[in-house]
């Protein structure tokens, strides 16, 4: 017998398979090849940050093609040119009082909110700065009264939002209906004469040729410009509006960030309202009737999205200064009031229809027609 042990067979080695790669989408690669071939970056206006400008430039066309409507219906008055520059000056000065409360409303709308008061909300502050008592400490008192009263109903919009848990329709068409009702109960039901002379001057005035409306309406869109695009505040409104559960992890309080948002939409009320009593030299719970669909109908043409998250101060400028210059199309014209809101509503229901159209989804379409087409 042999002591030697059986040597055992060595088990070949499996083969090592390599690493199975996720599938790619053809159109990706379609996109990455592009990139690849402009540099290594898609040009600003191809990626997501042109939509902006082309919502922007889109809406300019908007507002060419009603300059050449008035032109072909009206060609005496569009020929002169002091009429136009007065006319133009006519429709900045129309659109300045809804223009300042579109930008707390274009706040309000990205960040995942909306605001049915703040019509209310200005005849309220009106109201409140034009009373006897108020109007004794001068103009300085009437328009410290007009933004605190503002920021205040704001406030208390934004508390019952956040901390309330209520619906933003729910409260805010309830504050709709208790502003008006304390208004008319301040008023008695009565229009109030303003009888500052500083404050009636606002609307009167010009300087270098332009009403100092229009100079106030700039400065609010200049200001809530550089807010949204160049502060944090933009970016967390951005942040809350596009997803609240994310906004929050990353460390933001919500409910504080949507209270402040509906207190900065108070003070463009408030804002408002002192130009809105400037222009009728008075103020009475009336006023300011449907400016919270006019804001909210601007916003929505120039690009803010009704779920929150995206927006452009600028593109609801435009869209405010769409609606004063249909409205004001139709005056020259002598057209009556219904077809122009009936105009309004196409406007508003064809930019909702605008806005389902999601550019990168025709780039990937157009991406996998290329790819499909070169197999």
């Amino acid at each position: 017998m042999s002591d030697a042990t059986p040597t055992p067979t060595a088990t070949p080695e499996r083969p090592q398979l390599p690493a199975q790669s996720p599938p790619v989408d053809p159109a990706e690669t379609a996109v990455a090849s592009d990139k690849a071939s402009s540099g290594g970056k898609l040009s600003w206006w191809r990626g997501d940050g042109g939509d902006g400008a082309k919502r922007n430039l889109g809406l300019i066309g908007v507002l060419a093609a009603l300059i050449v409507v008035g032109a072909v219906t009206k060609p005496d008055l569009y020929g002169d040119p002091n009429w136009v520059w007065n006319n133009v000056l006519a429709i900045l000065q129309l659109a300045s009082v809804v223009g300042v409360v579109t930008v707390g409303m274009t706040f309000v709308i990205i960040g995942g909110g909306i605001d049915l008061s703040v019509g209310a909300i200005v005849a309220l502050a009106g109201v409140w700065c034009t009373t006897v008592a108020t109007q004794s400490y001068g103009a300085g008192g009437m328009i410290f009264t007009a933004l605190v009263v503002g920021i205040c109903v704001g406030l208390v919009n934004g508390v019952l939002i956040s901390y309330g848990r209520l619906v933003p329709f729910i409260a805010t068409l309830a504050m709709l209906v208790a502003a008006r009702g304390l208004a008319a109960s301040i008023s008695n039901k009565q229009t109030q004469v303003s009888s500052s002379t500083f404050i009636n001057d606002i609307a009167a005035r010009k300087v270098i040729g332009i009403p100092i409306l229009v100079y106030i309406l700039g400065a609010v869109v200049l200001a809530g410009w550089v807010v949204l695009n160049r502060t944090t505040f933009g970016r967390r409104t951005i942040a809350v509006g596009g997803n609240p559960e994310a906004a929050r992890l990353a460390g933001i309080n919500v409910r504080r960030h949507t209270m402040l948002l509906y207190a900065l939409s108070g003070l463009c009320c408030g804002i408002a309202a002192i130009m809105l009593t400037s222009q009728a030299t008075s103020a009475q719970a009336a006023m300011a009737n449907l400016y919270e669909l006019d804001a909210i109908a601007a916003a929505i043409i120039g690009g803010t999205l009704l779920s929150g998250g995206r927006g452009t101060i600028v593109g609801s400028l435009l869209g405010v200064i769409i609606f004063a210059t249909i409205t004001n199309l139709f005056a020259i014209n002598g057209l009556s009031i219904e077809a122009q809101n009936m105009v309004k509503g196409g406007i508003i229901v064809a930019a909702v229809l605008v806005q389902q159209f999601q550019f990168k989804s025709v780039t990937r379409l157009l991406a996998r027609n290329r790819v499909t087409t070169a197999t």
